[in-house]
Order: structure tokens, then sequence, then C-alpha cells
């Protein structure tokens, strides 16, 4: 099989892609992985390819930008790979290894197609004429499509309502992930360390790209409103991205001074979770949040706003709180009360804890995923090569 993806940048899909690369290959699938090329304030996850086996093929031109003349040899290149390896299956994932992808594999006759949206950038990206000819370009690309898969119900219903494909033709499979090494006793004080920040402080953290829909702003505007009614807590930013600049530019205009620290991409989740007492999502467009599923597994409370996928891992406010986005006085009254502990932030944390570590783990993801290749093989060819 063949599996395409645009960029193996930081974040939720390309640990996704990793995963299920190196996980079916032991249930007997051969997967060429073709990925692009990130930006350099994107990190890439080459380590963890590499610590799993997988040797990803670079297509350079298979970018997350739209350039039309790259474009068209990045579809030419997929289309003569596909016809050379005849891949049995082209899985793809995300929007522009998607389209190129799919539309490739479907002038390749390859017998079958099959594209997952981990989350989507139909809303909250693009606007006026953009936005209405990409929902285009997708629903076009959906009827070539064998089967559409969403990491969550709330985006199926989102692609249903947008009219980019029927019910019947999406499938929820939920991201899965290695989190048993987030499961148990976790290291504490690496964040405080780096940031010089005091070993009593209670430390809020978000962590993620630093690009507009993840709405830092207003994380460090509610950072704000929470320190005039606790001066004592902290804030961690951890991840990197094109808005960093004008991230720590906001903090200083806002006069957080060094109540907040960025500290860039760091691959030591278990130090990061370790050190969190509070995790924050504050994007205004999601699919699954990996970190808030990592953040639960590591048995952090968390808050977010309620977006994309969200509300279905947070079971609607009762796995944490839920707020509306791009309002920091509703995140910063989540915060506080959440800070505040008690009996009720405790029973969150215990069920987020138990929801996230029975249903987003790599052996259910594999299995669904591996079921869901057999079910479409034996469909269009009768049966599963061997």
């Amino acid at each position: 099989m063949l599996r395409l993806f645009s960029r193996l940048n930081v974040g939720g899909p390309g640990v996704h892609v990793i995963l299920l690369s190196a996980g079916l290959r032991d249930r007997g699938y051969e997967t060429k992985l073709v990925v692009g090329q990130e930006s350099p304030r994107e990190g890439n996850l080459d380590e963890l390819a590499k610590t799993h086996g997988l040797n990803p093929i670079r297509m350079g031109v298979l970018g997350r930008e739209v350039r039309l003349l790259a474009d068209v040899r990045a579809l030419w290149g997929l289309y003569r790979m596909m016809q050379s390896y005849r891949p049995h299956i082209v899985h793809t994932h995300t929007a522009k290894a998607g389209a190129l992808g799919r539309l490739a594999a479907w002038v390749a006759r390859v017998p079958v197609i099959i594209h997952t949206y981990h989350g989507h950038a139909l809303t909250g990206y693009f606007g006026g004429l953009k936005a209405a000819i990409f929902l285009r370009l997708e629903a076009l690309l959906g009827r070539v499509t064998d089967v559409l898969v969403t990491v969550s119900e709330a985006v199926r219903q989102d692609l249903v309502a947008l009219g980019v494909a029927p019910a019947q033709h999406i499938r929820v499979i939920p991201l899965g992930l290695d989190l048993e090494r987030l499961a148990g006793t976790l290291p504490a004080g690496s964040l405080r360390r780096q940031a010089a920040f005091p070993a009593g402080a209670p430390l809020v953290g978000i962590v993620g790209r630093l690009v507009p829909i993840k709405d830092l702003p207003t994380f460090l505007r509610a950072a704000l409103l929470v320190r005039q009614a606790r001066p004592e807590v902290r804030f961690s930013v951890v991840g990197d991205g094109e808005d960093r600049e004008t991230l720590e530019a906001l903090a200083r205009e806002l006069g957080l001074g060094s109540a907040v620290f960025f500290h860039g991409w760091r691959s030591d989740m278990t130090e990061v979770f370790g050190d969190l007492d509070l995790v924050v999502n504050c994007s205004r467009n999601e699919g699954t949040p990996v970190a808030l599923i990592e953040a639960l597994a590591a048995g952090r409370p968390v808050v977010a706003t309620a977006v994309g996928g969200t509300p279905d891992l947070l079971g609607g406010g009762e796995h944490g709180l839920l707020v509306p986005t791009a309002d920091p006085q509703a995140l910063a009254a989540a915060v506080l009360a959440t800070l505040s502990g008690g009996e009720l932030v405790e029973a969150r944390r215990q069920r987020g804890r138990a929801h996230v570590l029975a249903l987003h783990s790599v052996s259910r993801l594999l299995s669904d995923v591996d079921q869901l290749y057999r079910e479409q093989l034996t469909r269009r060819l009768g049966q599963v090569p061997s």
C-alpha cells in the first residue's frame, strides 16, 4: 500500500501516520510512506519515524501551499509512482496529499482509495471564494474515494453538513497513540527549571503549533486575567511555529513578563506533562487534539474550546471543562475553577484518563484500520491479496 502525508511535522497527524505505517507492517502490509517537506519552524518527526523503522520517501513538491506548477509535478510524480509500485490501497492524510494523492490514484486505477480527515480546513482557515472552491473540490474528490475516515464523530457531522459526502460514506476511527508511557508516575520539574519558575508555582500549559488556528492570543489574554486573581500562577507554551515572535511580543505587551515562558519544541512529553498542573487548548478548529489525549492519559486536568472533535473527547464536559472560542474571560474562569481543585475536578480527571486509555490505544487503532482495509479489498477485489 501507499500512504501519503503532506509533511511529517510535529503534531498529532504525523504521529498517527507513523504508528499506522509501522504497526500495520507487523500485520502483513507492505507500506511506502511518502511525505512532503515541513517548514523549519514546524519541527519534524524524523527521529520518531526512525525509531519505528520507517524511512519515508521525501517528495519536496508535495508541500502545504497551493503552487500550480509544483502541484502538477507532484501529481505526475505520484501517478508514475503508483504505476510502478501498483499498490492495492492508497491512503491519504491531510488536505494537499489528499487532493493530489486521490486524483493520482483514481487516474492510476488503484483498487482502494481512502482519505483521513484529521479535522478539516474547510472552516476557520479561509474565507469567501477560496473556501468555496476548496469545499467543492473536497466534494468532488469524495466521489472517487472509497471511504472517507474522520477521527471523531463531530468532524464526520461537519463533513456531512458541508455536503462533502453522505454519512454512510464516512467511517469514524478515533486516533490511537502510545499512551502507556504517560500512564505511570511522571518526572516533575523540567519545565519549571527551564523557565526558572518557582518550584511550587501552579503551572498552566498549552502544547502545539504556534499558528493562527490555535488562537494563542486568547491563551495569553486569559493568562493575564488568571494572574490578576492568582499572581503566583505561571504559564508554559510548548511548541513553535510562524506566530512565535508575534506571540512573544504580545506577552510583553500584556505585561506578562517572566510569568510566561516559550519552551519551543520538546520531544520529552513525559517530562512536559509530568510538570504541568493543567493543560489548555483554545483552538478555533480541531480534529481530535493529541495534546489533550496525552494530557488526559497523564492524569492532567484540561480546559478546552468546544470545537471539532474536542467535545467528543471531553465527553461534553465530563472529562474536562469546555469553553467558547475566542473568549479570554471564559477561559480564565475555567482555569481558575480547575486550579481550585476539589471533588469535581478530580472526578473529571479520573474519568478522562480512563476514557482515553480505553479508546485511544495503538492496538485499537491498528485493528480498526486493518478491518477497514480488509473490508474494502474484499469488496473491490473479491479477496485480500496475500
